[in-house]
């Protein structure tokens, strides 16, 4: 158990060192370490527990490794996953604000910064493509994009409201499909045939 433990803290704490921008951008990363490496997790789970992260308080990588590690080791795998992901920011800013004051104003560091802000602009196009991609089952599921999209850049409307929102129309549409696929099985020959032999 301990190894698995101190295995899930470095796991994570390797991603947290070699990861930049955080979120969307840390997908690929996960998906290679946590999906195709270790099998940990599925493509379709590690996308809920993103849509579970983006929806809740909290950072979403944090959140993500909580999921991860409480699925490997329950309470315990949850702590070590999330320390070994936050650790590396925390030394790497401790350092900062220890030994160099007006960090964000030396040159070389604006200009690093922005060759970096660039490569994760590159990571995030990257995340959307292939979240899209996973996503847009159905018609429904782009018409809610759409919607979703529309209401935040067009009509600035608060994210607070758009994922409730979207929550209930997931539920809505499970149903409707629900409803429809019965209501098919039902009026399927198959069916028919089924009833009158048991009328008989």
């Amino acid at each position: 158990m301990a190894g698995e433990l101190f295995n899930l803290f470095f796991t994570f704490f390797k991603i947290g060192c070699i990861t930049f921008g955080g979120g969307y951008a840390m997908l690929p990363i996960l998906e290679r370490e946590l999906e195709t490496k270790r099998h940990w997790t599925t493509s379709s789970e590690l996308l809920d527990y993103y849509a579970i992260a983006q929806s809740t308080p909290g950072i979403i990588a944090v959140n993500v490794a909580t999921f991860i590690g409480y699925k490997r080791r329950k309470i315990s795998g949850s702590i070590f996953s999330t320390l070994g992901l936050i650790t590396p920011a925390l030394i790497i800013i401790t350092v900062i604000a220890l030994f160099v004051s007006n960090f964000e104003k030396y040159e070389i560091v604006q200009h690093a910064l922005k060759g970096i802000n660039v490569a994760v602009a590159a990571l995030l196009t990257n995340s959307i493509f292939k979240l899209c991609k996973k996503n847009f089952k159905n018609i429904w599921s782009v018409i809610l994009f759409a919607l979703s999209f529309s209401a935040i850049y067009f009509f600035h409307i608060h994210t607070a409201i758009i994922i409730p929102a979207s929550f209930v129309l997931g539920i809505a549409t499970h149903f409707i499909f629900n409803r429809k696929n019965f209501s098919q099985a039902e009026n399927s020959p198959s069916s028919s045939s089924a009833n009158k032999e048991e009328q008989e």
